[in-house]
C-alpha cells in the first residue's frame, strides 16, 4: 500500500507556507521538490515548510529540504522548517531524522506556524 504526500499551500504574513503531511520518501519527495520549485518560480523567496504531519522521512526527503535550502539561499531567500520536538508528534520525526545525520543546525527550525512567521530575521537583527 502506497502512502500518499500531501501538500497544500498558504500564505501567512508574507511567508509561503508549504504543510507536508505523510511519508517524505524516494517516491513522495519528488512532489515537494515540485511545489517548492512552483513557489520560487512565482517569486516567492520567503518560505515556511510545516513538516508537522510528516511521519517518516527518508534520505531523499533530507535531499530535498537541502536542496530547497541551497536554492533559497541562492536567490537571498529564507527558509523556516516547523518542526516539533515533542515525543509522540510525528513530525518529531523528522527532527530526529535530521539531528541524527547531523544537519538540523543548517535549518532555521520554529515549534510552530506562529512563531515561524513572525520571529524576526536574526540576520536583519544584527
Amino acid at each position: 500500500m502506497a502512502v500518499a504526500l500531501k501538500v497544500t499551500g498558504t500564505d501567512n504574513g508574507g511567508w509561503a507556507v508549504l504543510t507536508v503531511a505523510g511519508e517524505l520518501d524516494l517516491v513522495t519527495s519528488p512532489e515537494l521538490r515540485r511545489r517548492v520549485h512552483a513557489v520560487v518560480a512565482d517569486g516567492r523567496h520567503r518560505l515556511v515548510l510545516d513538516l508537522s504531519d510528516v511521519r517518516f522521512c527518508d534520505s531523499s526527503g533530507v535531499g530535498v529540504l537541502i536542496a530547497t535550502r541551497r536554492l533559497l539561499r541562492s536567490c537571498r531567500g529564507r527558509l523556516r522548517l516547523i518542526l516539533p520536538d515533542e515525543y509522540g508528534n510525528e513530525g518529531a520525526h523528522v527532527n530526529r531524522v535530521l539531528a541524527a545525520l547531523g544537519v538540523r543546525r543548517l535549518f532555521d527550525v520554529h515549534p510552530d506556524l506562529a512563531t515561524a512567521v513572525t520571529e524576526p530575521d536574526p540576520a536583519a537583527v544584527a
